[in-house]
């Protein structure tokens, strides 16, 4: 698996590249936090449960079924009082969902382990990428060691460094690409820009 640090970077950098308006904290929490999520199943290791069991790491947890419905989980607990519109529930629904699927499909390209079992509830099958080019993060304190030093670099070389240079990309283009809608102003009678 790609380290914390990198799933979480994911989910900056998609709110600022897909998102024009300032958001609640809430929203920014729930982005760095959803798309690192699905490593809790790595509790499984202390209930005895195999790495290859459906509960097993990088099993049901790294799903897009998992993804999808703790997207809309998290739109129905965190948002539910925002008076969204349906058009505008189901966007950020799948949004959350996006950003937690992100997890499976990052871990799909590490060169360790035994893959992420994508279609989990239908299937258990484990699956990898073709390819495979960030290195598998160790898990603990040996993260903090030189095999952590070769991760990170792994990661910002295939994640962090394409992440944020569209992330730059979108502030330095700012909304020349967005069509700016023509408002009718009642106080003076003519469309504005």
């Amino acid at each position: 698996m790609p380290s914390i640090f990198t799933h979480s970077l994911v989910g900056i950098a998609a709110g600022k590249i897909l998102l024009r308006k300032p958001l609640p904290k809430r929203f920014w929490v729930l982005s760095i936090v959803l798309p690192s999520l699905p490593d809790v199943d790595v509790i499984s290791i202390a209930f005895g449960i195999p790495y290859e069991h459906v509960l097993g790491h990088r099993g049901l947890t790294h799903s897009i079924f998992f993804a999808l419905l703790l997207g809309f989980l998290t739109v129905t607990a965190f948002f539910r009082k925002e008076g969204l519109s349906h058009k505008h529930t189901i966007l950020l629904a799948f949004y959350f969902a996006l950003l937690t699927a992100s997890h499976g499909i990052l871990d799909g390209l590490i060169n360790g382990g035994l893959g992420v079992a994508l279609l989990a509830q239908f299937d258990n099958s484990r699956y990898f990428f073709p390819f495979r080019p960030i290195e598998v993060s160790p898990i603990g304190l040996e993260f903090f060691g030189e095999r952590g030093y070769t991760v990170i670099k792994s990661e910002m070389i295939w994640v962090w460094v394409p992440a944020l240079s569209v992330v730059l990309l979108k502030v330095l283009l700012g909304g020349r690409f967005v069509k700016k809608k023509r408002c009718y102003s009642p106080s003076s009678g003519h469309l504005t820009p």
